[in-house]
């Protein structure tokens, strides 16, 4: 994923943390909010329990790998926080893919609800 499409200041996390709607799943916790840039952003967290540092930037290296394969960066309309929670480590590569597929389409799909019943959050 290229540096251009990450978030990467502490403000941006904590804007788009407040303002963003929250979905969740066991692996991953997904804030959204309508891009600001030309281009998608996302922001990938973890708690420093989860590992060491060496497991902790192999968990963020698999989770950049699987938003790379997942999103559309000039297309998504949304900038999007990822915190990984702890239930990543007991599942395998692929069911955190899925559970993170999951969250993306269901994120989609709720936006495009809520614009055709012509509400705002």
């Amino acid at each position: 994923m290229k540096k251009v499409n990450r978030v990467r200041k502490p403000q941006e996390f904590q804007t788009l943390i407040k303002g963003g709607h929250k979905l969740v799943n066991s692996s991953f916790v997904m804030y959204t909010q309508p891009r600001a840039e030309q281009a998608a952003r996302v922001g990938i967290t973890l708690s420093g329990k989860i590992g060491n540092a060496v497991e902790r930037n192999k968990i963020k290296r698999q989770t950049r790998m699987m938003c790379e394969e997942l999103f559309d960066f000039k297309t998504f309309p949304y900038d999007v926080i990822l915190i990984i929670r702890f239930g990543y480590k007991n599942l395998s590569y692929a069911d955190n893919k899925k559970n993170l597929e999951k969250l993306v389409s269901k994120a989609t799909m709720d936006r495009r609800i809520f614009n055709k019943q012509g509400e705002q959050q």
